[in-house]
């Protein structure tokens, strides 16, 4: 009986918690049905990476200055045997060399690596938007809100704060998107960091 009445208690305590404990940045992982996630996008996926038309676009979150992780794997299904994957300098793991899945495994939108570059890799010479890319993500994002936070959320691209609706934003090979909650950082990025090659 004290046994149970102990587990109630961490689980009422848990309940109570906020999604993301005060000064902490929230975490947003890799939803677990990202070929679902990719059709409603509006993305077809594929059985293999195709890099005709292959370029990268780099996404920074802050909350209250805070960086968010922009996790591994979105837009893969690194579930699939055909998904190599592999250790990053930093002990994360990477997903990709992608050649052939029994089923379809990926999407043209898509993460490798926790990095914030964004993949669009597709036969067609389409570009993808921002907002396709919070679809896989299952993260909210409008003109108002990013996840949860519906109060002082403010785009950038290259720098430049964007004016528009940010889910119509063109990921162009090399651009840079800033999404920052509250509190900015000391320095919005403006550039395609150089690091960033995952």
């Amino acid at each position: 009986m004290l046994r149970r009445v102990g587990v109630g208690l961490l689980l009422s305590a848990v309940v109570a918690l906020p999604a993301a404990a005060a000064g902490s940045p929230p975490a947003w992982p890799a939803p677990k049905d990202p070929m679902a996630r990719t059709r409603l996008a509006g993305l077809v996926p594929e059985v293999n990476e195709h890099l005709q038309y292959h370029v990268h676009s780099h996404l920074d979150i802050f909350v209250n200055g805070k960086h968010v992780e922009v996790p591994a794997g979105i837009g893969i299904d690194t579930t699939d045997k055909a998904v190599q994957q592999g250790p990053l300098a930093d002990g994360s793991i990477a997903y990709g060399g992608i050649t052939k899945c029994p089923d379809v495994c990926i999407s043209p939108l898509h993460t490798h690596a926790h990095l914030g570059v964004l993949h669009t890799e597709t036969s067609k010479r389409v570009p993808n938007k921002l907002g396709q890319f919070f679809v896989e993500w299952g993260v909210r994002l409008d003109r108002h809100c990013l996840g949860r936070y519906c109060k002082n959320v403010r785009v950038y691209v290259n720098g430049k704060k964007h004016a528009g609706d940010p889910r119509g934003i063109l990921l162009a090979n090399g651009t840079e998107i800033a999404v920052v909650v509250g509190t900015p950082p000391k320095t919005i990025p403006k550039r395609f960091p150089k690091n960033a090659t995952l």
